[in-house]
């Protein structure tokens, strides 16, 4: 079954969706909304592995996926990796866009997810969208300085050749955001770009004023 996206984005209207590329910000900023406007937050990262448990082999090849141990996980060609992630998105995307349906019927949703702009364009209005963005290199040091990352940080530093992990992590992570981080800042989408002076109370603040809080 195919939703339209007018049907979509009348269902998720009471949806905010907080985006970008890694390391941004969306996470941070997005609690410290959702506790300062009492909102739910929905973070598509945490709800990954309720989604895994329910997904199937058929439909869900990519989700379903299991590795031995940290070495076959990093040592994929960057390819194949890049490949798995970006499936890993599009088919949570069904899972999350049900969900958030069933959350926001009555009430505002803060999501902290992973749109591209064609996703972003199908799903909701440029009014309720903002994109987090941050120059997708060495992204993976910052991951593993994170506490909410943790159980990445474990599972990397467990390979056998940590340095050869986080190099094909890095790289794989660059090659699928660069073009994204490029395409958000010349489209019509709100950014933010995060660099070393920034703060959160500015970039919350900037949010705000974006979506008229």
């Amino acid at each position: 079954m195919i939703f339209q996206d007018n049907i979509l984005k009348e269902y998720l209207k009471n949806v905010y969706f907080i985006t970008g590329t890694p390391c941004g910000g969306k996470t941070t900023v997005s609690r410290a909304l959702a506790k300062k406007h009492n909102f739910i937050i929905y973070d598509v990262d945490e709800q990954f592995p309720v989604h895994q448990k329910i997904a199937d082999s058929k439909f869900q090849p990519s989700m379903t996926k299991s590795f031995k141990n940290a070495d076959e996980f990093f040592c994929r060609p960057i390819e194949e990796y890049t490949k798995w992630l970006i499936n890993n998105t599009r088919e949570q995307l069904d899972f999350v866009i049900l969900d958030l349906i069933r959350l926001s019927q009555n009430q505002t949703v803060l999501c902290d997810c992973h749109l591209t702009i064609e996703a972003a364009d199908k799903l909701t209005d440029v009014s309720r969208v903002v994109f987090l963005i941050k120059n997708p290199s060495n992204l993976i040091e910052d991951y593993c300085n994170r506490a909410d990352h943790q159980n990445f940080s474990d599972f990397i530093n467990s390979s056998t050749n940590v340095d050869d992990a986080k190099l094909t992590a890095n790289r794989t992570l660059k090659n699928i955001n660069t073009e994204h981080y490029h395409k958000i800042k010349n489209s019509h989408y709100f950014w933010i770009e995060r660099n070393e002076n920034s703060t959160v109370e500015e970039t919350v603040y900037k949010v705000e004023q974006h979506f008229h809080w």
